[in-house]
């Protein structure tokens, strides 16, 4: 019996000093590369690991295809941005409420497309994306249309204890903040999907007529997920101005989804850990085949091709078939 046990009794360990080797990863990487162009990629790559959460939250465990991720991104910057430089509200509460709106529109969209499944919602989901470009690109006495948004500052400072500042002009504490949220969200939504709320979403995923005739609500639960996911890409949103200093609509094109999504097929649809993988790893790999030139999207579009093909549950799935 003690045998038979000592893989669950072993697990949280595991996690444990997983967990403490990302977090001194994190710690050493901006010391290793002192570089101010590796480190933005480094900050780029924590706000893909924020997105690929958020995407995996609707298609891993709700089942839901979504394609319109860049769409809830793009509201959550603009959102954010617009209550700092218009609406004179502080950083951290715009940030807040730039999710929240994320949320919402969410729940908007699943409002009309909880019913659809497959295909039919892939296609809604990806209506909504275009729309939402569009508008941004067209309301131009709100958002300034293709000119964008210029002269966006950066979090305002944090005063520590003994007089030490927090200054988010370092691009290394800036990465520090934004691996810390994407932290936060892997860790609130890990608690959810090991909580009744995971496993409603799971059986509604599985099997929802199955899941119907227990009582399970399939449709509230749907947009239950469409919105914390959608709030979470809201979240990487209003943090993606402060770091690059701009705002413009053509950063949350379409292709931003499938891009997303592609970190989360290739990290392991479903798993939380897998996309986190997945959206480091495609967020590196063409910084480092640059030198290449036009090759490099060649080697790239070749990598995600042999990734499908030879581990099509990702690189989650792989591992734990080894």
């Amino acid at each position: 019996m003690s045998d038979a046990l000592a893989p669950v009794r072993s697990r949280p360990a595991l996690e444990w000093v997983v967990g403490a080797a990302v977090v001194l990863l994190i710690a050493v990487l901006p010391m290793v590369l002192r570089d101010s162009y590796w480190r933005g990629v480094l900050v780029i790559g924590a706000l893909n690991v924020i997105l690929a959460l958020g995407l995996d939250f609707i298609i891993g465990y709700a089942g839901q295809l979504n394609l319109g991720i860049s769409a809830f991104y793009g509201i959550g910057a603009y959102a954010s941005t617009l209550l700092v430089t218009k609406a004179g509200l502080p950083f951290w509460p715009a940030l807040v409420a730039g999710a929240l709106i994320a949320g919402i529109a969410g729940l908007v969209l699943a409002l009309f497309a909880v019913r659809l499944r497959g295909h039919y919602l892939a296609v809604a989901s990806l209506g909504f994306a275009v729309i939402t470009y569009e508008v941004l690109i067209n309301w131009i006495s709100l958002t300034d249309g293709p000119l964008g948004i210029y002269g966006i500052l950066p979090p305002p400072d944090i005063a520590m204890p003994g007089g030490f500042v927090v200054s988010f002009t370092n691009q290394a504490n800036l990465f520090y903040l934004i691996a810390g949220v994407a932290g936060l969200v892997f860790l609130v939504l890990r608690a959810l999907v090991r909580s009744p709320i995971g496993e409603a979403l799971t059986a509604v995923r599985e099997d929802e007529i199955a899941a119907n005739s227990l009582g399970i609500d399939s449709a509230r639960w749907k947009m239950v997920a469409f919105g914390i996911g959608s709030a979470v890409a809201g979240l990487a949103g209003g943090l993606y101005p402060p770091f690059i200093g701009t705002l413009v609509p053509d950063a949350f094109t379409v292709v931003v989804g499938f891009n997303i999504l592609a970190m989360v097929i290739v990290g392991g649809v479903g798993t939380l850990t897998g996309p986190v993988l997945g959206a480091i790893l495609l967020s590196v790999l063409p910084e480092l085949l640059r030198p290449l030139g036009d090759a490099r999207m060649v080697l790239y579009g070749a990598a995600l091709t042999a990734v499908v093909m030879f581990a099509p549950s990702g690189i989650a799935g792989l591992w734990r078939r080894r």
